[in-house]
């Protein structure tokens, strides 16, 4: 499998005015092309700041980020990044929002939008495409969300815990579209999570990190039956994955 993604020896120092910080120290991970990816650890490990220095929004004191193995700088356009709340423009119609990356990229031509339109009636929204953002149900707007994110064919999908905000049994739903969306697209994601159970029913990879200054503890691929997250949570299989990495959250 082609590798997509990769983090080499990537530290994170923090200056204080009386200490320095070390945040993140030589962590190091890899994903291939259309594997999806999580990341998860006890609060405060910096979860976020990893997927921020993926992303390029912030510089690591040391080590790289390569995407197709070239520095990230020169492939940021290759990043599409969804964050825990939809933050789709209350002003905007779900139509022009899902343009805006299209936009901000200055690739606004008809090739593209009609790629985008043809998300929307692929994924169901395309009826409401003149609607705006809070005509729309919670599972709703994060899928419009999700589309908006995938306009501009991004190769890499960065998710900064998209489902946080949502109750529970849309949350249930929500991951079930998403991830089908993702998988239908072929697209490769990095999720950032504290649900264990969201990390495992989504994942080809988990990545557990470690206490501050956060390491890689562990790498696990879990192999469970079930075509989406909702069937895999009712394989027998899952409880056992749970516990284990509860295990090593908590132990």
């Amino acid at each position: 499998m082609k590798k997509l993604l990769e983090l080499k020896n990537i530290s994170m120092k923090y200056q204080t005015l009386t200490d320095e910080i070390t945040a993140i120290d030589n962590l190091s991970l890899e994903c291939g092309e259309g594997e999806f990816l999580s990341i998860i650890g006890p609060s405060g490990c910096g979860k976020t700041t990893v997927l921020s220095i993926i992303a390029g929004l912030i510089q690591p004191t040391s080590g790289e980020v390569l995407i197709e193995g070239k520095p990230m700088g020169k492939n940021s356009e290759e990043l599409g990044y969804m964050l825990q709340k939809d933050q789709l423009f209350p002003w905007r119609t779900i139509e022009k929002n899902i343009f805006l990356p299209l936009e901000i990229k200055k690739i606004n031509d008809l090739a593209h939008k009609n790629y985008a339109l043809s998300l929307l009636k692929k994924y169901g929204l395309y009826e409401f495409r003149k609607n705006y953002p809070d005509q729309l149900s919670g599972g709703m707007r994060q899928r419009a969300a999700l589309i908006r994110t995938l306009a501009s064919s991004p190769k890499l999908l960065l998710l900064d815990e998209p489902f946080s905000a949502l109750d529970y049994q849309t949350r249930l739903s929500v991951c079930d579209d998403v991830y089908g969306i993702i998988k239908a697209e072929s697209k490769t994601a990095v999720l950032v999570t504290h649900d264990i159970s969201e990390a495992i029913s989504m994942s080809d990879i988990i990545v557990v990190l470690s206490d501050r200054p956060s390491k890689v503890k562990s790498v696990h691929k879990p192999i469970i039956s079930g075509n989406s997250p909702l069937r895999k949570r009712e394989s027998p299989d899952f409880s056992i994955w749970f516990e284990k990495i509860w295990k090593e959250l908590n132990g």
